[in-house]
């Protein structure tokens, strides 16, 4: 064999070994899902109504920030979006402003909603959230669903405040917990006005027309459901926070972008 030949051939060989044990290239990460054009920022369309967007925080029913949510912000398809702004300029009239605790809810939320139902032993947010309820029953009794409203667009979680609305104070993990149908007066604070319950109140007196509600609670209640429902929007009787603006952009879609300004493609 040639002399040169037998060279290339020897250098070959450690080559080809450092090739056999090099790590391969790194796989390209997948990109995100984006939300289709006629989804919005509602603080683009009205910036007068409060956010407080629980599932970007520890302060709901898991105890951690939910999967999904990049940003404390609420995404909407457009028609709901102007729907809440020309709610809103009535109750400013009267002295209030909406507030939203969730709008859009991406798929993956609720996935990580239904491993949390799942596991038993994680039950730290008792206290507030689902005190009289056990936690095995929560999809049978509704309160957890593989699927939601909420990842069509058109649905959010809202109250109403009195103006001038204070900021209210972060919650910190591991601190005492109180159910949330205590009195206003004792539960985590909020700058609403008092509607029986807090949020997301797994409890039977969240529905919307419990009787036992009564007085200011269900006047204020009231309040919220009848200026929604001159405009569209339908309630969900279990949870007197829950609406959807009707028609739907999206009735069949269950979307999975994250909650972020770059999932908008607007």
């Amino acid at each position: 064999m040639p002399r040169l030949a037998v060279a290339l051939r020897a250098l070959a060989l450690p080559v080809a070994a450092l090739l056999a044990v090099a790590p391969s290239a790194p796989a390209q990460a997948k990109p995100e899902p984006k939300a289709p054009k006629e989804f919005v920022a509602l603080s683009d369309v009205d910036p007068t109504i409060l956010q407080e967007i629980r599932y970007f925080t520890p302060h709901n029913f898991t105890g951690e920030p939910v999967d999904g949510y990049r940003r404390p912000m609420c995404i909407l398809t457009r028609p709901a979006a102007v729907a809440l702004h020309r709610a809103q300029r009535q109750l400013l009239r009267r002295g209030y402003t909406l507030k939203v605790y969730d709008c859009y809810r991406p798929q993956r939320a609720v996935n990580d909603f239904v491993e949390w139902a799942k596991d038993l032993g994680d039950q730290r947010m008792k206290g507030e959230f689902y005190p009289e309820v056990d936690k095995t029953r929560l999809f049978e009794d509704g309160y957890i669903a593989e699927k939601s409203g909420h990842s069509r667009g058109s649905t959010m979680d809202l109250t109403i405040a009195r103006l001038p609305a204070l900021p209210t104070r972060p919650y910190v993990p591991g601190e005492q917990l109180v159910p949330c149908y205590a009195a206003k007066k004792d539960r985590f604070p909020d700058n609403s006005v008092d509607m029986g319950t807090g949020y997301d109140c797994f409890d039977t007196l969240s529905h919307t027309l419990d009787p036992r509600i009564k007085g200011v609670q269900r006047a204020n209640r009231l309040l919220l459901k009848g200026t929604l429902e001159k405009l569209g929007f339908v309630n969900l009787a279990e949870e007197w926070w829950h609406y959807t603006y009707k028609p739907e952009l999206f009735p069949d879609t269950y979307f999975d972008f994250p909650v972020s300004r770059r999932s908008l493609t607007g």
